[in-house]
């Protein structure tokens, strides 16, 4: 979404020059700005513990970042980086909610936007958890044999159906019956009179 630069100059936006690798905000700092992309391109992104990082989204010329914080007094949950030379304009919280108030049009292309990433991030999360059935379910069965403290090594009996597992994992019941015969033959599990042991 672009917000007409006209409208944030006049109401007290100031524009910065980033360099490459340079950081725009932090992840955990207070959402204090609206940002809009006016040359260059931005990489929003998080780290987890190990230092690995998931990208949340690129961002490029007309395109604002970082706002659904501003909504409700959050902190940034990503961090925001130029990943090359880039011009940002940025205008202070307080003035952007009054901006939003003042020009109805722009609320609701704001709230169009919100709701589209909230979509594709709802899309996204469904693509990373949707393994494979075969890993859904040794996870699950891992999980079992843990909680009811019995080591990875030893193979005990599993007391769930097919429907059961399927249900547990999300899966239907045909693929939990394939994925368990395809994991027979690679004697990845035993099932006896059609008993699973694992």
């Amino acid at each position: 979404m672009q917000i007409d630069v006209d409208i944030l100059y006049t109401w007290g936006a100031v524009s910065k020059k980033y360099q490459k690798e340079e950081i725009i905000f932090y992840e955990d700092e207070m959402a204090l700005f609206y940002y809009q992309v006016i040359e260059g391109s931005i990489k929003m992104f998080c780290t987890n513990e190990d230092g690995k990082e998931f990208t949340q989204g690129v961002f490029e010329k007309g395109n604002s970042f970082g706002e659904p914080p501003l909504f409700i007094d959050e902190i940034y949950p990503c961090s925001a980086l130029a990943i090359e030379d880039s011009v940002i304009i940025k205008i202070s919280k307080d003035k952007f909610l009054t901006i939003i108030q003042e020009y109805p049009e722009i609320n609701k292309s704001i709230m169009q936007l919100l709701a589209l990433r909230v979509f594709r991030k709802a899309l996204t999360n469904k693509h990373i958890v949707n393994q494979k059935p075969e890993h859904r379910i040794i996870a699950f069965l891992i999980d079992y044999k843990q909680k009811n403290g019995v080591s990875d090594s030893e193979k005990i009996q599993i007391p769930y159906t097919r429907q059961e597992i399927a249900d547990f994992t999300g899966l239907r019941v045909e693929t939990v019956i394939r994925t368990l015969t395809q994991m027979k033959k690679n004697n990845k599990a035993e099932i006896n009179n059609h008993k699973l042991f694992f």
